[in-house]
């Protein structure tokens, strides 16, 4: 028998035994394909008062926190759109292929590092600059009440997959010299690594089998990365400090890239043109910015373009390194703050210019650093001029092409593949990145089949809660969390979770859409893992290093300790006639075809010292705390 028939056979035994444990689960519907844009199926809605009561709330014992600390962050007034993920997906741009509402955060976006996230502004009241993100809902008026849920057939139609990957090489730290050749090499593994996986799946009968595609190519990709990313770190620690690489080691099978994208094509941006205001009034030309994509920031790659730094040098190149961070940061939440102000040539004259003065100034640094106890690097200054990901401005930035062999920033449309390089740094490996994915496009920011009119929330309500069992100790600060599977179909529904309720109705929660009374509003509840690992602010994965609590008792798994547990409830006014004809829909993956049960939310940890304390006193203390 050949790997191939093995393969087929393979696949045929495990997609019968996945399809009877997904029934037997009672969570997504098998489902008949889908074309792109087609609204969520009928079959995929419910009448609230048809799903039971199963919000279990477990009693809170005399060692136990019953407190609750609430943070007012907003509903995205300020319209901080983003198809990034920084959390699932760091250095992918577009990587979702859906668009994120975000509050709290106005500066991140996928190349965010921890460091740039601290100086930000924020939407929260308390000043709090973490990160909350979820996909948007949408009305789409043009109903299909044909099929169901979401399907492998619908993988079928976005064309083959493509794994994905973080970029590794334009986030690593400086590398000392006398390391260069053994991370170039390690690099170049991290390229032969993804090769073979994207080989694996070209040669799959069908890659949206969640069994076959996460045990037998995502699950071996993670753990040699892991290894891999583990010797880089160790490398590099020898001589400076040793970088947690561990969230960059999580890849992905990718759909829908190429002819989606609600106009993008072969990966280019289609983002909204600058704007002429030919036929407008100013205010015109005003609502129409704000209502258009929000872009952000895409500079060339510094660290990918840098040689290997002399050990007097590491810790001053790696300050710079940071220092330009923190630049693009401020300019990406100038942007958010600035959005609809100043008419077509404001983001160039007022943003992307004294950027470049600014990076000019800080690549300087950098060169002449280096250049006191080894060969100083030339050109530098030349990966100044940064554009846009996912507009026309500055879009084509050949600023990147530094001669090393990397793409630098020829830049399709403000998408600069010098992004995600892993060239120049260290000799000249090739990227591990899949070309960049369309950004969202257009007055309803669409793309990837996820089309419509967005729903702006009602209502934002972000809650810290205690534990039924034990006090509660702090987050670590820049700890990581995701709650839900944005993939049920292609990676199973182990992860996934119900969240679909409607105001009034919060003792029970579905996998499916919900149809409410008159007079109630639409929810989404997430509730996040409560325990931590003590250790590890992320993890290969982003699921390993938490855990929920048990469902009946509240207590947390051994090994784990209780954190201040976070819930987003999120409400929408949805007419009642809307949701009776099954016009809401998720945005999602393409294969997930508006998936009620891919529902998801993310969080980046990025409160003070200061804050998590008077979080964990309040609810440790039992008091209801509103900031």
């Amino acid at each position: 028998m050949t790997h191939r028939e093995a393969d087929r056979r393979k696949f045929r035994l495990i997609a019968s035994l996945s399809a009877v444990a997904v029934v037997a689960a009672g969570t997504a519907t098998v489902a008949l394909a889908a074309k792109d844009g087609d609204p969520a199926p009928r079959s995929a809605f419910v009448p609230i008062e048809q799903v039971n009561k199963n919000v279990v709330n477990p009693k809170v014992g005399q060692n136990g926190a019953a407190g609750v600390f609430t943070v007012d962050c907003g509903t995205n007034e300020n319209g901080k759109f983003s198809a990034d993920n920084p959390v699932a997906q760091p250095g992918l741009q577009h990587g979702a292929q859906h668009v994120h509402d975000f509050v709290g955060n106005l500066s991140i976006s996928a190349d965010s590092s921890d460091e740039s996230l601290e100086d930000a502004e924020t939407t929260c009241r308390n000043g709090d600059r973490s990160s909350y993100f979820w996909p948007v809902v949408r009305i789409n008026p043009k109903a299909n009440p044909g099929s169901s849920g979401s399907s492998p057939d619908k993988i079928k139609e976005t064309g083959p997959g493509e794994v994905a990957c973080p970029g590794v090489a334009d986030r690593l730290p400086a590398v000392p010299q006398r390391v260069r050749d053994e991370v170039t090499k390690n690099l170049q593994l991290l390229e032969q690594q993804l090769k073979e996986a994207n080989d694996r799946v070209a040669r799959t009968d069908n890659p949206g089998d969640p069994n076959f595609v996460n045990n037998a190519i995502l699950g071996p990709l993670r753990s040699k990365r892991v290894a891999t990313l583990d010797r880089i770190a160790i490398a590099i620690g020898r001589s400076a400090r040793k970088p947690n690489l561990v969230n960059l080691a999580d890849c992905d099978v990718r759909f829908g890239h190429g002819n989606h994208g609600g106009g993008g094509h072969n990966g280019h941006s289609t983002a909204p043109r600058k704007f002429s205001g030919q036929g407008m009034s100013q205010q015109q030309q005003q609502q129409q910015e704000q209502d258009a994509a929000t872009p952000t920031i895409k500079c060339p790659s510094v660290r990918g373009a840098l040689p290997g730094v002399p050990d007097q040098a590491i810790e001053e190149v790696n300050r710079n390194l940071a220092l330009l961070d923190k630049q693009i940061a401020e300019a990406n939440q100038r942007i958010v703050t600035t959005k609809g102000q100043g008419g077509p040539n404001f983001v160039d004259n007022a943003i992307l210019g004294p950027l470049k003065d600014k990076r000019v100034a800080t690549l300087d640094r950098i060169a002449i650093a280096i250049g006191r106890n080894g060969e100083r690097p030339q050109g530098l200054d030349r990966l100044a001029r940064c554009g846009l990901n996912g507009g026309d401005q500055g879009g084509n930035n050949n600023g990147g092409n530094n001669g090393n062999g990397n793409n630098g920033g020829n830049n399709n449309g403000g998408n600069n593949n010098g992004g995600n390089n892993n060239g120049g740094n260290n000799g000249g490996a090739t990227t591990t990145t899949a070309p960049p994915l369309a950004a969202p496009t257009g007055r309803n920011l669409e793309l990837v089949g996820n089309v419509g009119k967005i729903v702006r929330p009602a209502q934002v309500k972000i809650e810290y809660r205690g534990n039924a069992t034990s006090k509660v100790t702090g987050m670590p600060k820049f700890l990581k969390m995701v709650t839900g599977d944005a993939k049920p179909t292609s990676r199973g529904p182990a992860n996934a979770r119900a969240t679909w309720t409607c105001s009034g109705f919060e003792d029970r929660l579905s996998d499916k859409y919900v149809v409410c009374p008159q007079g109630s509003k639409v929810m989404r509840v997430h509730d996040f893992a409560g325990c931590w690992d003590g250790q590890n602010a992320d993890s290969a994965n982003h699921r390993d290093h938490v855990r929920f609590a048990d469902k009946q008792t509240g207590a947390c798994p051994q090994g784990f300790k209780a954190i201040p547990q976070l819930r987003i409830s999120i409400s929408y006014d949805i007419s009642r006639d809307v949701q009776q004809k099954g016009q809401y829909q998720l945005d999602a993956f393409p294969e997930e075809n508006h998936n009620p049960f891919s529902d998801h939310n993310d969080f980046a940890n990025v409160n003070s010292e200061q804050t998590m304390n008077k979080i964990v006193k309040c609810v440790n203390d039992g008091r209801k705390c509103r900031e």
